[in-house]
Order: structure tokens, then C-alpha cells, then sequence
């Protein structure tokens, strides 16, 4: 096994492959997504309580990853939690109390889009929350997971690791595309300047809370096409399921129109420009 201490140095050395093809990748995904089916199944055909917690730096293909898992499955089984900033009363509770109500019950995976480590990255790196604040985090949170686990949680910890060169460009372009500048918030423009303030909270993290029963496990992002077929792959291999014996689907016969008549009723139909 890869030391944590090793684990945690930014990897920029090994050269990337090239750019997985958009059709290879589509051939691939669509593979993928079949299996996610059965999985999805299977859950519910177990009771099964699946947590999938994805964390990295801003840009990092979080949010382009989860889509790709839960694009054909249904959101009802799929679950998807991205918590706002906390409001006064949350701040006062404990700090895990706000993410409790949002495990898995059984037939759940649920898929945190950030998480409870937001106190070991974003608060600790903008200052705000306290180092003491902190501390106590990295010594809870393996107590927190102890317990997910042992109740039954499946529990999948993501790192995604993008390239400063990587985020740069990616976040140069939200600036130029009016599809994806809701993406470029002013706390994503302050954390930029700040990447070894987070490469050593991402440091902290990891020797705290990489656990045997609830390891991190880290994915390259720089194309984010094989980040999202690796992703799907591993979470696929680490949560053991069969395919469901299914009857064949034969569609009924339709009943005849029989008296019925369509009205004369004036739709307002949309306008078709297209």
C-alpha cells in the first residue's frame, strides 16, 4: 500500500496520457451505465445504504463526475446532497449534526457533492472556522465514519487531484462561457491564489482521516472524461451486487379509441423555432 505521506505530495511528474476520445468515451460511459442500473437494483432489492463523498479543489470535475453517475438512474435511489452555507442555527450545533439527517437510509446511495470535510479544507483555508475547530474535526470524523460503517454504511471517500495548470485553464473558462460563469464564485476566485494552503489542509486530512475502514482514494481529474469512467469503475468494484433476474417487458395493447374524439380545444401550442 501507498504510504499517506506519499499519498498526499502533489503528483504532477507523470507525463498524462492522451485525451480519451468523445466517442470511445460515450461507448465506454454507456457500458458504465448499464452496470449502474443493476447496481441501482440491487440496492434496493438488499436494503443496501451506500455513501459516496467526493471532495478536491475548485475545478476539479466534482460536479461533472456525480452527473455522470447519476445521469440514468433514478434520483429517488441516487441521491444527491450539496448543502448550502450554514445558517446562525447550524453553526451553533455540533458540526456533524447537519449532515447526519442526509445518510443513507436503506435503499439510498447518497452522493455528498463536498461534505463534512468542508471544515478541513475551505473553512480551515479562508479562515472560517478555528485551528482548534479543526483539530477537533480531524479527531472526530473518524469517529463519525467509525460509526457510519459499523451500522452498516458503505462508505466511498473521492479526492479528485486536477493540476494547477489544469485548474487554471478550467477556470479561465467559466470567465469566457456564459453557460459556466454561475460556477466562478468569488470564494472560487480567493481559494485560487491559495493552492498550497490547501495542498497542506489536503495533507492534514489525509493523515487524519485515511482510515482502514473508510480510506480516501484519489483520482487523477486532468481529463475529465477518464476521471469519470475510472470513478465509475472503482465505485462499481467496490460495492459488491448481482443483476437481478428481470421478465422480458412486452408493451400491452393499446385500448380502442372506442366513442372518444379529440376536442376541438384551442392549445396553446409551444412555437416550434426549432
Amino acid at each position: 500500500m501507498v504510504s499517506k505521506k506519499k499519498r498526499a505530495k502533489d503528483d504532477t511528474a507523470t507525463p498524462a496520457p492522451e485525451k480519451l476520445k468523445t466517442k470511445a468515451y460515450e461507448e465506454q460511459l454507456a457500458k458504465l451505465h448499464v452496470e449502474l442500473v443493476k447496481l441501482q437494483e440491487w440496492v434496493l432489492h438488499q436494503g443496501l445504504k451506500v455513501c459516496v463523498v467526493f471532495e478536491g479543489r475548485d475545478g476539479a470535475g466534482k460536479g461533472g463526475t456525480i452527473k455522470a453517475i447519476t445521469e440514468r438512474v433514478s434520483p429517488r435511489v441516487f441521491r444527491v446532497v450539496a448543502l448550502p452555507a450554514p445558517t446562525e442555527r447550524e453553526k451553533s450545533q455540533m458540526y456533524a449534526q447537519r449532515y447526519i439527517p442526509h445518510f443513507p437510509a436503506a435503499g439510498e446511495v447518497v452522493i455528498f457533492d463536498r461534505s463534512w470535510y468542508n471544515r478541513a479544507g475551505v473553512e480551515r483555508v479562508m479562515g472560517f472556522c478555528t485551528e482548534d475547530q479543526v483539530k477537533r474535526f480531524l479527531k472526530m470524523a473518524p469517529l463519525v465514519e467509525k460509526a457510519m460503517v459499523d451500522s452498516g454504511i458503505i462508505l466511498l471517500k473521492y479526492w479528485l487531484e486536477v493540476s494547477p495548470e489544469e485548474q487554471t485553464r478550467r477556470l479561465e473558462a467559466r470567465i469566457e462561457d456564459g453557460r459556466k460563469i454561475w460556477k466562478l464564485s468569488p470564494m472560487d476566485l480567493k481559494s485560487y491564489s491559495r493552492w498550497y494552503d490547501y495542498s497542506r489542509a489536503r495533507d492534514d486530512m489525509f493523515a487524519a482521516t485515511d482510515t482502514d475502514f473508510a480510506p480516501w482514494f484519489v483520482a487523477r481529474s486532468d481529463d475529465k472524461k477518464r476521471l469519470r469512467l475510472n470513478i465509475i469503475t472503482h465505485l462499481l468494484a467496490h460495492i459488491a451486487y448481482q443483476e437481478l433476474p428481470r421478465e422480458k417487458v412486452e408493451l400491452p395493447k393499446r385500448q380502442k379509441a372506442g366513442s372518444y374524439r379529440e376536442p376541438d380545444y384551442p392549445y396553446r401550442f409551444v412555437e416550434e423555432r426549432y
